[in-house]
């Protein structure tokens, strides 16, 4: 029997890469392994990859600290064992291409934060070998080849997840992706359409340009060949999930959303409503406050539009908890 569109949406499990010691293997430099409440959280929803590239290039455990050195803007960038003054940049690139080349479709990255080889922010970029060498911000020598083959995809650190607004932009992206990568195995248009359509108000309070430019894509499929409208699709799709979206937007797809069954409201029922959505607003309550009322009102309305988007539960709701948001809910 042919699986519905939701069926096979719902049966596939995103894969993450991650590196190995953060819960997996005590791995690290010192000896030990760190850990990640979203990384437990998600064993139970994802399929890991892990890497620790250090030790896939023959590094022992516990082994001496390495340095990411830049000297000045031409020089090349470096990877050195601090003390012995051992290069090991030719062996990282050498790993980093062949593993991120031969690994399986994956929807997204999760890596350690600040590592000299896994790190995608916050890296010490030394200006030489020497003690007390100035430094500068910026990536590990694997995971700036991550940035660069695997942009498009759902990519962060542990660190950043910590941070509520941070890692709901990482979870959505990672299912949407996730999702993608289902339909775009078989390349149907009415899979297409579907995904578009459910896919309609989270795509919105991303990026209404880009949303714009997608239902031209989708609408205009029998100009192109179905390779090609995937291709455009999954550009654009990238650029539109580019950068989280900001709170105003989301205000304005709660209220748009509102519009659905507002004339079915009584007038203390729509002033409850825009109380709580003026109340996000304000930062007094978290983004999933206001987005519970308004699906719970499109279930009690049976607003079928409303129900099925993904604005309301892009990622399993066990993933989400408020009490360890980090800083800030929207703003």
């Amino acid at each position: 029997m042919k699986l519905s569109y939701n069926e096979r949406i719902n049966n596939v499990k995103p894969v993450v890469v991650v590196s190995r010691c953060l819960g997996f293997e005590a791995c690290r430099y010192n000896g030990q392994k760190d850990s990640c409440n979203l990384i437990e959280k998600l064993k139970d929803y994802v399929d890991f990859i892990t890497v620790c590239p250090e030790v896939q290039i023959g590094l022992e455990t516990p082994r001496e600290a390495i340095r990411v050195i830049k000297e000045d803007e031409l020089s090349p960038t470096r990877l050195v064992q601090h003390q012995t003054e051992r290069e090991l940049s030719k062996e990282m690139y050498e790993f980093g291409k062949e593993f991120l080349l031969n690994i399986p479709k994956v929807d997204g990255f999760l890596l350690k934060s600040k590592s000299p080889s896994c790190g995608i922010k916050e890296v010490k970029i030394y200006k030489g070998i020497g003690k007390g060498s100035a430094s500068v911000k910026g990536k590990g020598l694997f995971g700036e080849l991550v940035m660069e083959s695997f942009h498009y995809l759902a990519v962060e650190d542990d660190g950043r997840v910590k941070n509520y607004n941070i890692r709901q932009h990482f979870l959505t992206k990672l299912y949407i992706m996730k999702n993608f990568r289902v339909i775009e195995e078989n390349m149907l248009i009415e899979d297409l359409v579907e995904f578009h359509r459910t896919n309609k108000l989270l795509l919105m309070s991303y990026n209404q340009k880009q949303l714009k430019i997608l239902g031209s894509i989708v609408g205009r499929h029998g100009e192109l060949n179905v390779k090609q409208v995937y291709k455009e699709y999954a550009k654009n799709l990238s650029l539109a999930l580019n950068k989280l979206p900001r709170y105003t937007s989301n205000i304005n797809v709660l209220t748009k959303s509102m519009g659905y069954f507002s004339d079915k409201l009584t007038h203390r029922e729509k002033e409850f409503i825009l109380n709580t959505i003026e109340q996000y607003r304000e930062s007094k309550v978290p983004f999933s406050v206001p987005l519970y009322v308004i699906k719970s009102n499109a279930i009690r309305f049976e607003e079928k539009n409303l129900v099925n988007q993904t604005f309301f539960e892009p990622y399993p709701l066990q993933l989400d908890n408020v009490t360890d948001s980090g800083k800030g809910l929207n703003k």
